[in-house]
């Protein structure tokens, strides 16, 4: 947003910047460059941390796998799914009838 209205503004015009907690006076030429090489880094960090969460994020998945590591309330994709309602019926309910 800032680098648009500076572009907009005269290059001889006076700018602020905040320069390691100290306000100091420039030019509108001399402040644009620096905010617009800023953009570009910040934009290749966002681009390097989203591939590192992403490979992260399958190193994980290749360690829970490797030891059997499951979440509380995950099911076991290797155990044959639990019984309900239906396979309580054929067995002991421990109800006494008389």
């Amino acid at each position: 947003l800032v680098i648009e209205t500076l572009r907009e503004v005269d290059p001889t015009r006076k700018c602020y910047r905040m320069v390691g907690g100290i306000l100091v006076e420039r030019t509108v030429k001399e402040v644009l460059p620096a905010l617009e090489s800023n953009r570009e880094q910040i934009s290749k960090i966002i681009e390097t941390l989203s591939q590192q969460l992403q490979s992260k994020g399958r190193e994980l998945n290749e360690f829970r796998e490797k030891h059997n590591i499951r979440l509380v309330g995950e099911d076991d994709p290797r155990q044959p799914p639990k019984e309900g309602a239906e396979g309580a019926k054929g067995g002991s309910t421990g109800v006494l009838v008389s």
